[in-house]
């Protein structure tokens, strides 16, 4: 599922510190700045930057959902040690193989 940048999300990449109140219209945002104004160029600049960097990072995300659970790593770990397989052999190294080459990194 795609996430959308928003308007905000532009603002406080661009300055954290901004202070800004948005009103969602049909027409589009309308944007009452408490603090220095931000060009709406600029804004529009960082929404594409920050989307296409999250767009980026979908293997990540997926990555993250298909890993085994920390706990269960460690007991992957601890047995594979036992078994003298901390290499490519471990259960623990097949099971992160698998993940990662079910969804590789984009190059």
């Amino acid at each position: 599922m795609a996430n959308e940048i928003t308007t905000a999300d532009a603002i406080n990449s661009l300055d954290a510190a901004a202070q800004f109140s948005i009103i969602h219209e049909a027409s589009g945002d309308v944007i009452t700045w408490d603090s220095s104004e931000i060009s709406q160029a600029n804004i529009d600049t960082e929404k594409t930057r920050l989307q296409a960097e999250y767009d980026g990072n979908a293997h990540q995300r997926t990555r993250a959902t298909a890993y085994e659970e920390v706990k269960e790593q460690l007991d992957q770990l601890y047995h594979d040690m036992t078994a003298g397989k901390l290499d490519a052999t471990g259960e623990w190294h097949k099971a992160i193989k698998a993940v990662k080459d079910a969804t590789p990194k984009p190059v």
